[in-house]
């Protein structure tokens, strides 16, 4: 049998991801991942899941692997397949199978896009046996203390036929996620971008005039990657108004009147 070995370059996170704690979520981690259990991450899409599971993988020097669940995602490929290499059938790890033989941290981001067979074989990782079967080659690879698992949901985004289940869910400690207050996103976003103080403020504003319009017309309001997305395009020279466009009013949605009331709203700020 052939598996891949994480290579520091590959997984390992060198330089420390900037991330500002909105509450005890890096001490409830650091405590989840001392006693070996699984952490599931509720929260809207773009409010900082993703660089917080990059900070904790820095903080604990622990090699992660992300994987982007989608429709098509089977169980097949988180634990692994045979493939034909040299004229050969040789079994190939995938990325959970790898992350349980090296004592990653496994981080599947939206758990619920992937097929159902996918929440099934994370199971018997995420209780007290820790296991993962590999039944296509007769082997139970049992986790090191070192392997973390970390899931991720949006749950107000998902449909009831996308919904986490219980069995699934009750396995994990749950963190949840929201946008940072005002302020501390106005930080977050000087920050990340260089722009000044009374332009993140403006974009801050505009996030919680979209973010009060969900339901009434949004599915989802702006996001705080999307204001950093519209910061650094105003960094570059771009009037604001236009990066409230295209970074955000655009991304937000296609409807006409929709559109045009957003851009209105900008243009009261800016």
């Amino acid at each position: 049998m052939q598996s891949k070995a994480i290579k520091p370059e590959e997984y390992f996170i060198k330089n420390e991801p900037y991330y500002q704690p909105i509450e005890n979520e890096i001490d409830i981690f650091e405590a989840a991942y001392r006693q070996s259990l699984p952490v599931l991450l509720k929260g809207p899409t773009g409010c900082g899941k993703t660089r917080f599971m990059e900070h904790m993988a820095w903080r604990l020097k622990r090699p992660l692997i992300t994987v982007s669940c989608h429709d098509d995602l089977t169980a097949s490929d988180l634990v692994g397949r045979f493939l034909i290499s040299a004229g050969e059938t040789v079994w190939v790890d995938g990325p959970l199978a790898r992350s349980v033989r090296n004592g990653a941290i496994c981080y599947l981001d939206e758990i619920v896009e992937a097929r159902k067979d996918t929440t099934v074989v994370i199971h018997p990782l995420a209780d007290d046996r820790r296991v993962l079967p590999m039944e296509k080659v007769g082997e139970l690879l049992e986790a090191t203390p070192d392997f973390c698992l970390t899931i991720s949901y949006n749950p107000g985004y998902q449909s009831v036929m996308k919904d986490l289940k219980q069995s699934t869910r009750q396995r994990f400690v749950a963190l949840e996620f929201n946008y940072p207050e005002a302020a501390l996103e106005k930080e977050i976003i000087v920050r990340e971008t260089g722009i000044d103080n009374n332009t993140a403020s403006q974009l801050v504003k505009f996030a919680h005039m979209t973010r009060d319009l969900k339901g009434s017309g949004l599915d989802e309001g702006a996001s705080t990657r999307l204001l950093v997305h519209a910061a650094k395009l105003i960094h570059e020279g771009i009037k604001p108004v236009m990066a409230c466009q295209t970074t955000i009013t655009q991304a937000l949605t296609d409807d006409p009147d929709m559109i045009l009331a957003m851009n209105e709203l900008s243009s009261s700020l800016f």
